[in-house]
């Protein structure tokens, strides 16, 4: 396939005195006005700098002071410094070097938080909620950082390292009187962003797309042809929870889908360059196969141009709620020191013309919380945005990608009550499955107490309910009664879904949540009319307009 142009965009550039100078260049200082206010900041700078009542990093200065010119823009134009750059950028490439873990600090412990599959962590057995007691023969406790990512930066510092070098940890887990010791081997971590993908029955393939990475389409082909080849004749594509990322991704897994020629995205803004239209380069191989896609609040950026092109081209029915609605081209600035920047650039539309941006508000205060919110099933559109796709259906511009058919359910499908809500805002879930061990799992050789064996396929019975209800009163929990249960079905899938996912993969997981999932659920009957809109596309003679 074609290699698209990214719109991600480098820019090296030498500073002066502070970050603007530098981002900025000489073709701006030849502007007067853009002169003065330069000379402006850098003299407020130095005031700081010089007569201040308490001596103060400049760094800190520079970057809050780009960041709040950044922040009267709009939502999603934002500031990284170098150490927020390179993880972005890291995100964006899919690998390094290191163990395999994502981890935070909470009260002064360094907490793993996410165990990448097959990474040497995974291998060890090292578990999300496990403390990282010492690293490198360093009591982590010991530090005293003065921030929680001061902790952070300085831990991974020592846990990345050239690939095949040791490295020594000592875990603190509930359960183990003692610390428990480990050594891991350095590797190439890589990060998924198909991280799920197997038959659901005899013909229906799954996949879940969380994330858009520079491996996107590798990984999204392998499922695919795996899938293929055991007898996938139509694909539940999942893109629930998907932030979105770079756009040539985007462009190339709707090329799977569709025949060469076909109208992607096309973006429109103001800088050289930034009007764009992207088309399928070739037939892809998965262009008959009908396609249910399920979609979120939470899916955004890319995954609304994924969801967008393939609606507006009837080869997808779409399941869900109405995605985020963000239409925005962020290019990628590097600047100065390491840091960098994403300043949105342009605007992209689907095939059809819909303008999927949502407005905002002056403080992007309602426009930031819309996830939070529930929607309007009846939400009233202006004519003038009304489009149509390949085959005549309606659909609509100016706020997120419409379902076809609607179904709430923010949390993995699921539509739970504002209590079932904070269960999982408050990772009561995830807590009480570091409370599991996976039967006949001997990585971690420690004798332990007090802590549960399961087997893959455990069923969440009453018991273990029970034991959940005992975990929220340590926890200080205040049980709603009647909301516990109407969540009754909710909670027993995210305590299977959490358990599962840390003694057994993502994938199985994932397996036996769409059993119960009621997106999933409703997505499944869908596949009839996905057949059938695929082929009302292909001879749109007939198609009502």
């Amino acid at each position: 396939m074609r290699r698209y142009r990214s719109l991600s965009v480098v820019v090296s550039a030498i500073a002066v005195s502070a970050l603007v100078g530098g981002l900025f260049g000489r073709r701006l200082l030849a502007d007067d006005k853009v002169s003065d206010h330069y000379k402006a900041f850098t003299a407020a700078l130095s005031a700081v700098e010089t007569s201040y009542v308490e001596k103060i990093d400049s760094d800190r200065l520079v970057y809050s002071a780009v960041r709040g010119m950044l922040s009267t823009l709009d939502p999603h134009s934002s500031f990284y410094d170098p150490r927020e750059y390179a993880q972005m950028r890291e995100r964006q490439e899919g690998h390094y070097y290191g163990i395999g873990i994502q981890i935070s600090a909470v009260d002064g412990d360094v907490i793993a938080q996410l165990v990448f599959e097959g990474s040497p962590s995974y291998k060890a057995g090292i578990r999300q909620g496990d403390v990282l007691a010492r690293i490198a023969g360093e009591d982590t406790k010991s530090w005293n950082c003065a921030t929680p990512s001061d902790c952070t930066e300085r831990a991974m510092k020592k846990l990345r390292g050239a690939r095949g070098t040791p490295v020594q940890i000592s875990l603190r887990r509930r359960g183990y009187k003692e610390l428990i010791p480990v050594e891991l081997v350095r590797d190439e971590i890589t990060i998924p962003t198909v991280p799920a993908y197997f038959m659901v029955d005899d013909k229906t393939g799954y996949v879940q797309l969380r994330d858009f990475g520079e491996t996107t389409d590798r990984d999204l082909r392998r499922a695919l042809e795996s899938l293929t080849s055991r007898g996938m004749r139509q694909l539940l594509l999942d893109i629930r929870n998907n932030p979105g990322g770079p756009l040539d991704q985007a462009i190339k897994v709707v090329n799977e889908f569709t025949t060469r020629g076909k109208m992607i995205v096309y973006t429109r803004g103001r800088i050289a360059n930034s009007d764009q239209d992207y088309r399928a380069s070739e037939d892809g191989e998965f262009t008959k196969i009908p396609i249910v896609m399920m979609a979120n609040r939470s899916s955004a950026s890319a995954s609304e141009i994924v969801t967008g092109a393939l609606q507006d081209h009837d080869r997808a029915y779409v399941v869900g709620e109405t995605t985020f609605g963000k239409a925005l081209v962020q290019s990628i600035y590097r600047i100065s020191g390491g840091a960098g920047l994403a300043l949105t650039t342009a605007h992209y539309y689907t095939p059809s013309g819909r303008l999927i941006q949502r407005p905002w508000d002056a403080t992007f205060d309602e426009y930031l919380t819309y996830t939070m919110r529930d929607q309007d099933a009846n939400k009233a559109h202006n004519a003038s945005d009304l489009k149509r796709t390949d085959a005549g259906r309606p659909v609509y511009s100016g706020g997120g990608i419409e379902p076809d058919r609607r179904v709430a359910g923010p949390l993995e499908g699921f539509n739970p009550t504002r209590f079932g809500r904070s269960l999982a805002a408050r990772n009561e879930f995830a807590n009480f499955a570091t409370r599991f061990d996976a039967e006949g799992d001997a990585r971690i050789r420690q004798t332990s107490t007090g802590r549960k064996s399961v087997k893959p396929n455990f069923v969440v019975d009453d018991a273990m309910v029970a034991d959940f209800r005992e975990l929220l009163k340590t926890d200080r929990v205040k049980v709603d009664e009647d909301a516990f249960s109407k969540d009754a079905d909710y909670i027993k899938a995210m305590i299977r879904f959490e358990i599962d996912r840390a003694l057994f993969g993502i994938a199985e997981a994932r397996r036996h949540l769409v059993e119960v999932d009621p997106q999933a659920r409703v997505a499944m009957t869908m596949f009839g009319e996905a057949q059938r809109l695929s082929d009302l596309a292909r001879t749109p003679s007939k198609a009502a307009h």
